[in-house]
């Protein structure tokens, strides 16, 4: 097993948005020095990192001399050039591992890994040009959502296949790129199990949470969820099947639907996140041990902190575009614990911030 670092060592961070600001505040309570990567010189990250480094992530020398300033890399979301992630780990430790990053980054690869490990997810195809979308929908059924392979998050990236609609024509809407076709499930809630695994294979779920999405956009999200013991159990689970199954080391989460199957409730995956995420956010104020600090603490070989839940129940409420400018009805209501990301503008759609509540007066 790699060393585990010590206080005073640097931790790489490609990408500069909310997820990387809140690992570089992370980093710093632990005495870790954070030097963020990133293209966009108006990165909310830039504003509490020790070190920052502005240049495209297709930049082989600027990450090459990134690589050789930091003691381990690793990244805030997964979208990151598998290049890029290549070039990183040829000069020193990336944690999760570039593996991973492909497995998550890619649909299709994704799908097929999760078969293969016997994780059960919505009936899907493989759509690589216009006629094969027609195959899947004959196979699926209209009831289906094509979504490209690659680069989709919050909705972008993906079309609702309707009664009548053109298939040619709605392939070309996704700009005629590889794409997968997945089956509408008849879920009941959204869920999600957020856990870290460390270097030495230790395994720490978070609660199960609950998901509410707006647009497509997390909107909502409830600790714990409500789902019986047996579901809640099947879920922890599954994540646990795909962690070891990739080797993982750091946070990531497993986004699922729970379909009701008569007495019982059925769990499907959706998709995984090589990274924190934004339905673990209510950690920061809700558990002993926030994500942000549990991936600094995988990454660098420490051991894992506990993930015990702060009262009975935990909601966490992004504040998305113009909604943040509600900071101070928020600041004055009791309880109410603000984050707000440091973004120069509101635009439609843009996380700025979100609020946790924290209740102890109820049962979960």
């Amino acid at each position: 097993m790699t060393q585990a670092l010590t206080p005073g060592s640097a931790i790489g961070i490609l990408g500069g948005g909310q997820l990387g600001r809140m690992l570089a505040l992370a980093a710093a309570r632990l005495g870790l020095e954070a030097h963020v990567y990133c293209p966009d010189p108006e990165s909310p990250a830039f504003d509490v990192c020790a070190r920052a480094t502005i240049a495209p992530y297709e930049d082989e020398a600027a990450l090459a001399d990134f690589a050789e300033k930091v003691d381990v890399v690793t990244y805030e979301f997964e979208n990151v050039p598998a290049h890029t992630a290549s070039i990183l780990a040829a000069h020193g430790l990336v944690r999760p591992g570039p593996e991973a990053l492909a497995t998550c980054q890619d649909r299709l690869v994704e799908k097929e890994f999760l078969e293969l490990n016997g994780i059960a997810t919505a009936p899907w195809a493989r759509v690589d040009d216009a006629g094969a979308l027609a195959r899947a929908v004959a196979k699926i059924g209209r009831r289906s959502i094509l979504k490209t392979r690659r680069f989709g998050y919050d909705g972008k990236g993906q079309v609702m296949l309707r009664e009548g609609s053109d298939l040619a024509v709605t392939f070309r809407t996704l700009g005629g790129l590889p794409a997968i076709l997945e089956a509408v499930v008849p879920f009941e809630k959204e869920v999600s199990v957020v856990a870290a695994r460390g270097a030495d294979g230790t395994f720490a779920p978070y609660d199960v949470c609950e998901n509410v999405h707006d647009n497509h956009i997390l909107k909502l999200t409830r600790a714990p969820a409500r789902l019986d013991a047996a579901a809640a159990a099947e879920a922890v689970r599954m994540a646990r099947v795909i962690a070891d199954a990739l080797d993982y080391v750091g946070v990531l989460a497993v986004e699922m639907f729970a379909v009701a199957e008569g007495e019982r409730v059925r769990l499907l995956v959706n998709e995984i996140a090589p990274r924190v995420h934004n339905s673990g956010h209510w950690t920061l104020d809700g558990a002993l041990t926030s994500q942000f600090e549990q991936h600094i603490r995988a990454i660098a070989g420490w051991p894992l902190g506990a993930t015990r839940r702060h009262g009975s129940t935990v909601e966490m409420q992004n504040l998305i575009g113009d909604e943040i400018h509600a900071y101070h009805e928020i600041l004055r209501e009791p309880g109410a614990c603000l984050h707000i990301y440091g973004k120069r503008e509101a635009r439609p759609g843009r996380k700025m911030g979100h609020v946790t509540r924290i209740a102890y007066d109820r049962d979960p």
